[in-house]
């Protein structure tokens, strides 16, 4: 089935007969529309939109096929390569169902990643977390990764208690520069709280995004055309009546 898709791919990079636009696309330009999709698919997930999740998987499948085309055209790999390439990471790191150890877990799965990444000669315990993270992911990687090593707070009060200190900090802070980087900070700490409670920051985030955006809706809908015509206290009575509303 996938050799279709393959097929079509190869057609749309034909240099002589495929599609301009296509063959005019490297790693670097495609690389943001396979960041997209890929939350596309979350979002049809948390929409729990099954026939949209088909359609955007297809969408990231096709990120795929894309990227190893243009590899196999300059001579790096070719889809089959990368196929062999992750199904022999997934029965390495999983040797209690593919191999001959009776014990697995999550515990097994780092401890052979951390194998791996020194094997590539990643000495330190942060080398490996992707730049191109989208930066409160990545500020959550980061932080688990420290966390392996010993450094991290022994519950959540210590965490809790650095995001106050970050806030009277920001509230110090003397210039615009000095404000970013304490509110850098702040967030940072935000993501370790949440972290140490057990919540996904980018879940929790995406959450209050969509609840934010619901609300706003509602307020406009209730305000009609004279919505931007209202003062604060005028729009924060529609906001109360909104999120009363919400959670009905």
């Amino acid at each position: 089935m996938i050799e279709r898709l393959v097929e079509i791919m190869a057609r749309l990079r034909d240099p002589e007969t495929g599609c301009a636009w296509d063959v005019a696309q490297d790693f670097a330009s495609i690389a943001p529309y396979t960041i997209e999709e890929a939350y596309e698919v979350a979002d049809a997930i948390a929409r729990q939109d099954m026939p949209d999740l088909k359609d955007e998987l297809g969408d990231l499948l096709l990120q795929v096929v894309f990227h190893a085309r243009i590899a196999e055209e300059a001579g790096h790999f070719a889809l089959p390569d990368v196929v062999a390439a992750i199904s022999d990471k997934m029965e390495r790191r999983h040797p209690h169902i593919f191999g001959d150890q009776t014990e697995g877990g999550h515990h097994l799965w780092e401890q052979i990643k951390a194998a791996e990444r020194a094997d590539k000669g990643a000495g330190g315990a942060l080398d490996g977390v992707a730049v191109g993270l989208p930066a409160l992911l990545r500020a959550g990687k980061l932080q688990k990764r420290a966390a392996r090593t010993g450094f991290d707070w022994p519950d959540a009060g210590g965490a809790r208690a650095k995001v106050f200190e970050e806030i009277a900090e920001v509230e110090e802070a003397t210039s615009d520069d000095h404000r970013e980087e304490e509110i850098g900070d702040l967030l940072f700490s935000v993501v370790n709280w949440a972290r140490k409670l057990g919540v996904e920051p980018e879940a929790a985030l995406r959450r209050a995004n969509g609840k934010f955006e619901s609300r706003f809706k509602a307020m406009e809908a209730e305000a009609g055309d004279g919505f931007e015509d209202l003062d604060l206290e005028g729009m924060e009575r529609l906001w109360q009546k909104a999120k009363t509303a919400s959670k009905s």
